[in-house]
């Protein structure tokens, strides 16, 4: 595939000419840190991490040099391994081999997948950002990436994005690919229902949890209903 292929619209009911894998296992939430933390957060992602089943955590704090990072993170780390939830770096190949995460999830800008696997051993799982392009997601599995990722799928205020690519991104990979794939980008509980029906293996998801009037954990056992 070429990058001209990704001009090439997709059939929106792709994948109901094909029956889902059932080995595939169901749709699984994906937690982002909030933008900030302070030292008391810990306490609110044990709580959170308590209220419904969470498969990941990504420690995305812009802004702050690895030192900070590290600081913050040691005990939320330990905080996911009580829980068995991965504990996921954002961009840093370096401070993921530094605090011996589970994972690292790397932008288009933040490294190559094989460059990863190199520095962080073949356990480690490595996410790339794919935004709306089969072609860089097909690019990402070639290079060893353990999943891909597919978004802004809504309107966000988590970070500023440029692409917005239809759910039938999801049904084409799933499809094709036995590779997890991750939808992320303003997804709430009400609008996450047409991303796991198209296919979704992971919903990304950030404000949705952190900004719920009802509280953190509260929105966490909103996604569980629905997942």
């Amino acid at each position: 595939m070429t990058d001209e292929d990704d001009d090439l619209q997709l059939d929106p009911n792709f994948a109901d000419r094909f029956e889902r894998d059932p080995r595939r296992p169901k749709c699984q939430l994906y937690l982002i840190s909030p933008p900030t933390i302070g030292d008391d957060f810990a306490g609110t992602l044990a709580a959170v991490l308590e209220a419904g089943p969470v498969a990941a955590f990504q420690l995305r704090l812009k802004g702050l040099d690895d030192h900070a990072i590290a600081r913050l993170a040691e005990p939320l780390q330990k905080i996911c391994a009580d829980h068995e939830v991965a504990f996921i770096i954002n961009d840093s190949i370096a401070l993921a081999k530094r605090l011996g995460a589970d994972g690292v999830h790397l932008g288009q800008e933040d490294g190559d997948a094989r460059e990863a696997r190199q520095i962080l051993g073949p356990n480690v799982q490595i996410g790339v950002t794919c935004h709306d392009s089969r072609h860089l997601a097909m690019e990402a599995g070639e290079a060893g990436a353990d999943y891909v990722a597919f978004g802004a799928f809504y309107e966000t205020q988590t970070k500023e994005t440029h692409h917005r690519p239809d759910p039938s991104i999801l049904s084409w990979w799933t499809t094709v690919f036995e590779l997890p794939c991750v939808a992320i980008g303003g997804i709430t509980p009400d609008n996450a229902k047409p991303l796991i029906d198209a296919g979704a293996d992971f919903l990304a998801v950030s404000g949705a949890v952190w900004n719920d009037s009802d509280g953190a954990a509260a929105a966490v056992r909103k996604f569980a209903a629905l997942l």
